[in-house]
Parts: C-alpha cells; structure tokens; sequence
C-alpha cells in the first residue's frame, strides 16, 4: 500500500507486544503498570494541574490577541462544515461514550462515596460533586484539545505541513522531524490513541451489556461483550469506508438529535426545578473556585490527596493521553475558520453543552438517592438504567441511552480510525480505506482481549503512564506555534 510510512509497522509490532503481555502476565501487567501509574500521579500531580491550568491561560489569550484573526487555511478558504455539523463532530469525538458512562455516576459517586472538601451525604457533597463533574470535563480539557488542535490545523492548512504531530515541531528542531525524531514522536501519539480509544470501546461494550442485560435479561459476560463489538466494529468500518464528509459527519449529527432528546427528556421527566436551580448554583460554584480547583494539589494530610490522585489527575493524564486523537480531528474538520473562532467554539459550546448535561443526570441521580433508593450498590455501568427505573418513560430512556451508547462508540471509533490512518500515511487526508480497516480491527481486537483478560485498568494505567512523555511534546508543540504565529503578524 502506497504512503505507508514506518509509524504504522512500528506502532502495530509494539500494540502487538503490549497486548501479548497483557494476555500472558494479566496480573503481574496489571501490578507492574499501577505501581508506575501510582508513581507517575504522586509524582507529577503539581505538573499536570499546572500544564492544564495554563493551557486554559493560552488559549484565552491567543483567541482574544491579534493572533485570532488568522485563518486556518489560506485567506480565502470557508469552512468545510456548517457551524452544526462542526460541534457535533468536535463533541462527539472528544468526549462520547464517557458522558453517557459517568454522567450519572460520577456527581453521585462524589456526593455519596467521597466528596473532595465536604462530608458525604451532605447537601454540600452534592452541589460539589456536580461543580467538580464541570471541572474535570469542561473548559481545562477542551483548552488542551483546542491548543493541540489548533497547533495541528495551523501547521497542516496554513504553512501546508503534513498532519503528523511531528510536522508541528518543525520551527524548533526542522529537518530533524523527518527523521528518527519525527517517527518517535508520532509512533507515541499513535499508541495512545490506539489504547486510548480501545479503552473507551470496552467501556462502551461493557455499558450497552449492562443496559440489555437490564432491560432484556442478556446475560453479562465476555460473549455478549464479544459481539457487541463484532457489531460495532462492522458498522464503524462501513462508516469510515464511507469517508469523512459521510460517515462521521452524518453519524456526529445522530449523535446530537439522540443526545438532546435524552437530555430533553431527563429535563422533563426528572426533577425540573431541582435540576434548573441545581445547574445555575453549581455553574456559578464552578467559575467562583475554578482557580483554586485549577491548582488544588492536596499537600498536607486529611487534604484528601487520594480522592485528588484518583479523579483530577487520572483526568488530567486521560485527556492528555486522547490529545493526539481528538486534537488531530478536530484539526481535520476545522479547515477554515479563524483562530478566535474556532477557540470561541471549541472552549465554550462543549462547556456549556457537558455542565447542562452533568447537571441534568447527576441531579437526577442524587434526588433518586435521597428518595430512599441506594444507587450506589450498582456497578458504574449501571447506575444510569437503573436511575432512569425511577422515571416515567423508563424503558424509552434505557433504548435511547443504548443507542446513544452506539452511536458515540461507532463516531469514536471510525474517527479514531480516520486519524490513526492519517498518522501512519505521512499525514494523508485521506488515508486508504485498508490502513483505516486495519487499525479499525486492531482497536476492536485490542478491546475485546482487554475484556477477555479483565485487563481494562492496565490499559488505563498504560495509558496515563504514555500520556506524561507526550505531555512535554504538548509543551515544545505550544512553543513552535508561537514561533510560527509571530513570523505570521510580523
């Protein structure tokens, strides 16, 4: 196959090695990796907390200083995709399958279990729970994909480099990023997001088991998980042999009409007013504390440095270890617009969009758990079915969240595909359908024996441990842009 480059031999071979010893030693994978994990949180949670908080500090700043009104493209060039379309691309493959996982679960769990700075139970515990669900996946986590992203998408439309994170590095080190250099840095992000995405397609598989298990009575196991993914994986490949402008755009916009309805509906079902009066108070709570959540580090003890290293900081690292994934998509689908545009966009709607919606179901939950009803026994795949049990419409919501479910875990994965063919074809832009085939299968096949083995926490784990040597690539990343954003205004 034409433009394949080495990224794509050398990636494989070591997906292939990681996943052989994850299948042959499980638990000693399992230990070896959490105690680098372990390591890597205790050690480096100040440096995350710090890079995320002043990634947030650059974005603002570059979208409100005269680098904004810089095209991404050549000065004449319109955006490929409606302003629609575009947010719901850029939302559905940044965050997915996660929001339909936690969105009920992680406020109750913070409320109910362990609260960061509050007794649990406590109407305090609550309102924090759902003021730190916005924080962990608002305006921090979109700053650091719409930096990535805008670093990838200047380089590749503007100044016409090839869309490899490498490219993006060319005003600090040049020619040597065609070089060994260059293949080191791409091979990492490409092993991220192979392991990244295939993560979140267990946690995809093992949700719409639970919620047809709920509903159905299917039993739960590797076999129904088994085909699950068989299912998936054949609708995510036609989709992304459909190409970009078909498949994930019109897949995207399923994925907001059947968003929005479960939303609606929770809205009208649910707790309206609670969850009305709850989102206004917990918004403001969150933009009233967002410093010093942005550099709480829990130093001293009773500060609750376990509940820091566990939440903030697994976050931190997850997201950073999705960068080179979603940063490279939503580069790909933002040809066009202008740099003030495109950081409005990319910080703002998902903020607002994620907080409406944590706001929404993590209400929800808490008010059915002060009824009387003990959400927390169930499993975190669970706790959603079994709140909407408590619903009017219960069985219509479950159907809706299953095919939510889906349809992200489809976007992600033929997204995912997209860039990791574009990653290993010297940046094409439009990969061969047989290399995004190939790493379509590889992220299924990866997830699948991750489930087979109970290996899903020691991919976790691997990939907090890559996402710390891409962090310093982040760094040199906003360093050549601003490089190259100064050579533009001079």
């Amino acid at each position: 196959m034409k433009n394949i480059s080495k990224v794509f031999y050398i990636t494989l071979f070591l997906v292939v090695i990681a996943v052989t010893l994850g299948v042959a030693f499980p638990e000693k994978f399992e230990t070896l990796t959490g105690n680098i994990k372990a390591f890597v949180a205790t050690s480096f949670g100040w440096y995350y907390m710090l890079l995320l908080s002043a990634l947030v500090i650059i974005a603002i700043f570059v979208a409100i200083s005269p680098y904004g009104r810089i095209r991404l493209g050549k000065d004449h060039e319109k955006p490929d995709f409606s302003t629609g379309s575009w947010v719901a691309m850029l939302f559905s493959a940044g965050m997915g399958i996660g929001l339909v996982f936690y969105g009920a679960a992680e406020p109750l769990f913070h409320y109910m279990s362990n609260a960061p700075l509050a007794e649990e139970g406590s109407n305090k515990a609550f309102k924090q729970g759902l003021s730190y669900a916005y924080f962990h996946w608002g305006l921090h986590v979109w700053a650091m994909y719409g930096v990535t992203a805008l670093s990838l998408a200047f380089f590749q439309f503007r100044k016409d480099e090839p869309g490899l994170i490498s490219a993006t590095l060319k005003p600090l080190f040049g020619e040597k990023m065609n070089g060994p250099l260059g293949v080191l840095i791409d091979v990492l992000a490409v092993f991220a997001t192979v392991f990244g995405v295939a993560t979140s397609l267990g946690f995809g598989a093992v949700q719409i088991n639970g919620g047809l298990s709920h509903l159905f009575g299917f039993e739960v196991g590797f076999t129904s998980q088994f085909f699950i993914i068989a299912i998936v994986t054949i609708l995510f490949l036609i989709s992304a042999w459909s190409g970009l402008s078909k498949g994930i755009k019109y897949l995207s916009n399923a994925n907001m009409v059947l968003a929005v309805i479960l939303l609606i509906v929770v809205l009208v079902v649910g707790p309206t007013l609670l969850i009305l009066n709850m989102f206004t108070e917990t918004f403001g709570l969150y933009f009233q504390n967002i410093i010093q959540m942005s550099f709480r580090t829990a130093p001293l003890e009773g500060d609750n440095r376990t509940w820091l290293d566990s939440w903030t900081i697994f976050y931190w690292a997850w997201w950073i270890s999705w960068a080179p994934f979603v940063g490279m998509f939503i580069a790909r689908i933002s040809r066009g617009r202008t740099i003030r545009q495109f950081i409005t966009g990319v910080l703002i709607l998902p903020t607002l969009i994620v907080s409406i919606w944590f706001a929404a179901f993590g209400t929800t939950a808490g008010n059915v758990q002060n009824s009387g009803i003990d959400l927390t026994q169930y499993a975190t795949e669970l706790v959603l079915f079994n709140m909407f049990d408590q619903l009017p419409m219960s069985i219509i919501l479950s159907i809706v969240a299953i095919l939510l479910i889906g349809s992200f875990f489809i976007t992600s994965a033929d997204s995912a595909t997209f860039v990791l063919g574009m990653q290993s074809t010297n940046g094409s832009l439009e990969p061969p359908n047989m290399v995004k085939i190939v790493w379509g299968v590889a992220q299924s096949a990866v997830a699948l024996i991750l489930l087979y083995v109970g290996g899903l926490t020691a991919i976790q784990n691997t990939i907090i441990i890559a996402a710390l040597p891409f962090s310093f690539v982040m760094i040199l990343m906003v360093i050549a842009l601003f490089r190259a954003l100064n050579k533009e205004i001079g």
